[in-house]
């Protein structure tokens, strides 16, 4: 057991490194930043399997190790859990009297009888009796087997989250999607903006199911010491399941996620999408539609871009038009710059600059859809040379300098941002966790309790009793056990008033209860 807890605690251990450097399956983007800001000790991580803890050889192996460990554990204590079952509670000792709980007084019985009447006793009392009428006349009485028994399900559970754990590791699958007011989504690979996949996992393992966002709302506290704190967000989802599947509608909260298709579907983020339309030199439409603005802080200030790669200029040449800024739901303007005061649209500005040039989404280079690479790109400016930037109000258009273009505030959208999760063991984990609750209390709480009875025949018909208990944890509750049985038992067989000891048997260590 010692070396399970040293092994789980290494496991621990092990994992640390997953939380403080950047996983390339997780996290490829913060990956590959780590390796450019710290080019000397990224491949000494590297060689250790630091950008990989959960896959590399020596998690594996403590992993492993913990397995066996744990199974050298259960299986032979299981094993004698079982023979304790089977067997028959231990004999009394020879000298109950010394025992430091115990009851002795001489009553007027058969020994038979009061034999027989201990056990019954004892059985109410919900312990495990052997009532030996020969040899030393006595009745053993056990209980408190739960305590083992917790023990070992707290430890099966365990091996059973393990295992569980692994099995999500290995078959799982887990990806986040922005989704517009509007548009839909379907549980296919290429319909995630990240896609991590368990080890094993594969893209045939996704079940066939898609979801449209139809609407999302969102309330916020309008005063007191709570300003501008989300007290809902609800997004409302019409989804099918299968081929062919009849669509419902759902309702999907923080906390509150939609199942399909074996997968979860979380509300984890949201925010605004203002609608543009691009127009280029031509006049001629090059982009339109929303665009989805990522929020900074609480009152969702917003940055985002517009690309418009296919726009043309006056003579036709081909002149991509590209818009970075910020969206600002309630703006405010001080001293110190613009910034928005409110998470609800109250009075919704979009501030932007304006670039013309190669956009690079021919490079074949991947690009981050929310930042727009102006590597080889020419910033607008105004006649005095500053940079050229606009406020737009919804309905307001900014005029490109040179009759480049020109963009327009149609109005506001909102998306949300989905997480979709698929792990096989789920409820494997869950029941496996209540398990180990559970045989955790019992462990603690339950504990192995021992009562014996000794009737000793005397002369003259009488009978020495002697009741006493054990408890290797020593509770008050054993005594308690022990005095209550014992007053039962005076009960039916009272001591003797002022009894003389026959002189052909021993006194008694203790002197008789009266």
């Amino acid at each position: 057991m010692r070396t399970a807890l040293v092994l789980l605690l290494l496991l621990a251990l092990a994992a640390v490194p997953g939380s403080l450097v950047p996983q390339e399956g997780r996290q490829p983007a913060q990956a590959a930043d780590f390796r450019k800001r710290y080019p000397d000790l990224a491949p000494l991580l590297d060689k250790l399997g630091f950008f990989d803890v959960y896959a590399s050889p020596w998690f594996a192996a403590v992993y492993l190790l913990l397995f066996i460990s744990l199974a050298g554990c259960i299986v032979p204590r299981t094993s004698q859990y079982v023979r304790t079952l089977r067997s028959r509670p231990p004999t009394a000792p020879s000298r109950l009297d010394r025992l430091p709980q115990h009851a002795v007084w001489t009553a007027s019985a058969d020994r038979g009888e009061a034999l027989l009447t201990a056990g019954d006793l004892l059985r109410r009392r919900r312990f495990r009796v052997a009532v030996d009428f020969e040899g030393n006349g006595s009745v053993a009485g056990e209980k408190g087997y739960l305590r083992e028994a917790g023990n070992l399900v707290f430890h099966t559970a365990l091996f059973g989250l393990l295992i569980a754990l692994a099995v999500g590791s290995l078959f799982g699958t887990t990806g986040q999607k922005l989704v517009l007011e509007g548009e839909s989504f379907t549980n296919t690979v290429t319909q995630y903006d990240d896609f991590t996949p368990g080890t094993l996992a594969s893209a045939d393992s996704l079940q066939p199911f898609g979801f449209r966002l139809k609407g999302f709302s969102a309330r916020y506290q309008r005063s007191g010491p709570q300003r501008g704190t989300a007290s809902s967000f609800v997004a409302k989802l019409s989804y099918t399941e299968g081929d062919g599947g009849q669509e419902r509608t759902a309702r999907v909260e923080v906390n509150k996620p939609l199942e399909v298709g074996g997968s979860k579907v979380f509300l984890v983020g949201h925010g605004y999408a203002p609608v543009v339309t691009v127009r280029d030199g031509k006049g001629q439409v090059a982009w339109q539609g929303p665009a989805a603005f990522l929020p900074q802080d609480g009152n969702l200030r917003s940055v985002g871009v517009v690309k418009a790669p296919d726009a043309r200029d006056r003579n036709g040449k081909r002149d991509g038009l590209g818009f970075s800024g910020f969206f600002l739901p309630t703006v405010q303007l001080t001293k110190n710059g613009w910034f928005s005061s409110f998470p609800a649209t109250d009075d919704p500005v979009l501030v932007l600059t304006a670039y013309r040039g190669d956009l690079g989404m021919d490079s074949g280079q991947p690009q981050n859809v929310y930042q727009l690479d102006s590597s080889r790109m020419t910033q607008f400016r105004e006649t005095d040379g500053s940079p050229f930037a606009k406020a737009l109000r919804p309905g307001d258009r900014m005029k490109l300098p040179g009759g480049a273009g020109s963009l327009t505030f149609d109005g506001i959208k909102q998306w949300a941002s989905f997480q979709i999760a698929r792990n096989p063991s789920n409820s494997t984990a869950l029941w496996s966790s209540v398990a180990m609750g559970l045989g955790l209390c019992a462990s603690l709480f339950v504990r192995r309790r021992r009562v014996w009875v000794r009737v000793e025949p005397m002369l003259g018909g009488r009978v020495r009793i002697v009741v006493a208990g054990l408890d290797p944890g020593g509770t008050e509750r054993t005594a308690e056990e022990v005095t209550e049985l014992a007053d039962e038992l005076r009960e039916r067989f009272p001591a003797l008033h002022n009894a003389t000891p026959d002189v052909n048997t021993p006194e008694p260590v203790h002197q008789e209860q009266k």
